[in-house]
């Protein structure tokens, strides 16, 4: 697949859709709390993207039918809990002191996508679980700030791998950041370890996301029945931290920033 290089005018669209789904993320924050059931939050999120943005949740019946959702994913967030990698599907479940959960929001604003997430603690969680988020949010921040033109992908993959490892941490392979636009999930795939040197060359104007998946044990994933919650094997916790971006012609611009939600350069 050919990667799409963005115009002036395009940028301007992509910018817009990503601050207002980083405004969802500042939004739900106060109702991330012991005892809301994360179909709630759905609802929350789903009421305020619709009928305050004026927006479009791209996840609702986003991709292919699966045996439990013939309409493809059925709600409109992603609400991943402790040892849920991505894609955990809303439901009844209530949260509970403790607990990590990542909240993954995309919307389509005039055609164009912005998608963004965040980890949120519910009550006091361990140490342990801390450090998981901050090293996460960090192998996030490593790869953003490495953008610039003539910059491979490769080289950013390595340096949050290198990161995460550091740590004793492991980096989820099965997923990536990918390219985004009018078109929700495009080139170029992103990955969050490589090889310096390897890689797409990054241009300007190209947009894509940087997400990556850490896991406090091993690497690896399971699917389960419902065709779309990714867990770690392991049963260990994992976090991650998603923004979107544009190469400029010096660096890099991350389009899903808000006034709770800054990014330093």
């Amino acid at each position: 697949m050919q990667i799409s290089i963005k115009s002036e005018a395009d940028i301007k669209k992509m910018r817009v859709a990503g601050r207002l789904a980083a405004e969802v993320l500042d939004m739900i924050e106060e109702h991330v709390v012991v005892g809301v059931s994360t179909n709630e939050l759905n609802r929350i999120c789903h009421d305020y993207i619709v009928n305050v943005q004026k927006t479009i949740p791209a996840p609702l019946n986003y991709g292919s039918a699966t045996e439990m959702y013939p309409n493809g994913f059925p709600k409109s967030i992603c609400t991943s809990i402790n040892n849920v990698i991505c894609h955990g599907i809303p439901s009844d479940k209530k949260l509970k002191n403790g607990d990590a959960i990542n909240i993954d929001i995309t919307v389509i604003k005039d055609g164009w996508h912005g998608d963004t997430s965040r980890m949120f603690t519910v009550g006091k969680i361990p140490g342990r679980t801390q450090k998981l988020i901050d090293v996460t949010k960090e192998c996030m921040e490593i790869g953003i700030r490495m953008v610039a033109p003539g910059v491979y992908l490769g080289d950013i993959g390595f340096a949050i791998a290198k990161h995460a490892n550091s740590h004793n941490f492991s980096v989820v392979r099965e997923f990536c950041g990918h390219g985004i636009g009018q078109v929700f999930h495009e080139a170029p795939q992103v990955l969050h370890y490589g090889r310096k040197g390897t890689g797409v060359k990054l241009k300007e104007g190209m947009t894509f996301t940087i997400e990556p998946m850490i896991n406090i044990g091993k690497p690896g994933v399971k699917i389960l029945k419902d065709g779309w919650t990714a867990v770690t094997k392991d049963k260990s916790l994992s976090a991650q931290w998603e923004h979107t971006m544009v190469v400029t012609k010096t660096g890099v611009e991350v389009f899903t920033v808000s006034d709770k939600y800054k990014f330093d350069y």
